[in-house]
């Protein structure tokens, strides 16, 4: 809490003569003024649940996702089909526009999935990729995808190519973090920034007309929106998933 100090002079009188009259000195009143806190930190996974969670386009999250001592799964052997079923994308239960996000991830060998941000749903939107931005995650050396330029682990997917790779091998943990501040996008992968872009210029909507996104029509205009975890059809854990609003 900061406080704002208001000077107030109160002169009430004549300045005394020679005669020895009394002198109001100025007074100074010290205000404090209440400002709202600071935005917190909030764990995603605080209570060891999915509470702030649900399967992308409605509904509980189905029971392929799985969390453990703070750590959340996608159980690819307990599943009726890819992307459905009892796996499907999970969703915040929040919105979100300017905000600073931190995970953790690890990958299964071979495996592909990915954190979608500015997440819409509705019966348009099939797919939580049809409107969410995606940092990838990717085992770059075992799955097919990473044969393919900016579908590498850390790149902003099928958009912008990392500027290194900072990547660890499947199952090994990576420190991830997502920052978007009135249009500013920075991806950082354990320690390094790998993409740095303005969002929703004229340079931005030719980057989607040149992608696999350019027949959806909404796809990286929202400014507000969830955050989601992408079911891809691999083991991946998720931990320490930290979200700020900025």
């Amino acid at each position: 809490m900061k406080k704002n100090y208001i000077i107030v002079a109160a002169l009430a009188g004549i300045l005394a003569s020679c005669s020895g009259e009394k002198t109001v000195e100025s007074e100074v009143e010290e205000v404090t003024v209440s400002e709202s806190p600071a935005e917190e930190w909030v764990d995603l996974f605080a209570n060891n649940d999915f509470s702030n969670w649900h399967k992308y386009g409605g509904g509980e999250v189905g029971n392929a996702w799985k969390i453990e001592n703070g750590e959340a799964y996608l159980d690819a052997t307990n599943k009726d089909n890819w992307k459905d079923g009892d796996g499907g994308d999970i969703t915040t239960n929040e919105e979100y526009e300017n905000f600073h996000l931190k995970y953790d991830w690890k990958i299964s060998q071979n495996g592909n999935s990915g954190i979608i941000f500015y997440t819409h749903e509705g019966p348009e939107y099939e797919r939580s990729y049809y409107t969410g931005l995606e940092m990838q995650v990717l085992d770059n050396e075992g799955h097919p995808d990473a044969k393919i330029i900016s579908h590498r682990a850390g790149d902003l997917y099928d958009l912008i190519v990392s500027s290194e790779e900072t990547v660890k091998p499947f199952g090994e943990w990576n420190s991830a973090e997502i920052i978007a501040n009135n249009g500013q996008l920075d991806l950082i992968l354990n320690g390094t920034t790998v993409v740095s872009t303005t969002l929703w210029t004229p340079e931005w909507a030719a980057l989607i007309a040149d992608s696999k996104f350019k027949d959806m029509p909404n796809f990286g205009t929202f400014k507000k929106g969830s955050i989601t975890l992408q079911d891809h059809g691999d083991l991946v854990y998720f931990k320490n998933v930290m979200i700020k609003k900025l």
